[in-house]
């Protein structure tokens, strides 16, 4: 019989996925193709421009095995790192990566953000952000893992030019850049 680990050795990550545990595995059937919404490949540029590999200095690019190291340290224990699914809630709905949290980017057509007071909020109830006199403290900032629909998508790297023009540290942000088409691309789990 086949075996179709995630890698050599890696049968499944587990993580929490709303509370509850998730094995995050590969698809086992052979027939099993790509979902819908990840198949097409002509995409009209703009807004669907391919992005690049290194979003900006100090943050990092991340492949799958990284991501799913991300979810594991999560499931470890690691309160400072969360994975963000950026996408808009019916894009959430649709299907996530196992243990990320939705923290959608609402954007104009210039993928400037058109929610920034409902942003800073996110920031500071989840992401360990602080104000002082109305002023963002990103001292004790959360490591962000953020992906949306994949490498033509706009939508992460918006967010993140956004979060480093608040002030977020590039270092603790981490770009999936693959995102759900690349995760679906793998056969890997989606809940």
């Amino acid at each position: 019989m086949a075996e179709y680990s995630i890698i050599d050795g890696m049968p499944a990550v587990e993580v929490l996925h709303q509370g509850r545990p998730v094995l995050i595995r590969r698809a086992t059937d052979s027939a099993a193709t790509l979902r819908a919404d990840y198949a097409a490949t002509a995409r009209p540029c703009p807004p669907y421009c391919i992005q690049p590999m290194q979003l900006h200095a100090g943050v990092e690019t991340l492949g799958e095995l990284e991501l799913l190291d991300c979810l594991a340290c999560i499931r470890q224990g690691e309160l400072n790192l969360l994975v963000v699914d950026s996408r808009t809630d019916d894009w959430y709905a649709k299907g996530t990566i196992p243990g990320a949290v939705n923290m959608p980017f609402a954007q104009n057509m210039a993928g400037e953000a058109t929610d920034l007071p409902g942003l800073t909020a996110a920031l500071i109830e989840y992401c360990g952000v602080r104000t002082h006199a109305g002023v963002l403290d990103f001292r004790n900032a959360t490591t962000l893992a953020i992906f949306c629909n994949g490498p033509w998508c706009g939508q992460t790297p918006n967010y993140i030019r956004t979060l480093l023009a608040l002030g977020y540290p590039p270092d603790r942000l981490k770009w999936y850049r693959g995102g759900m088409q690349d995760w679906c691309l793998l056969g890997l789990t989606v809940i």
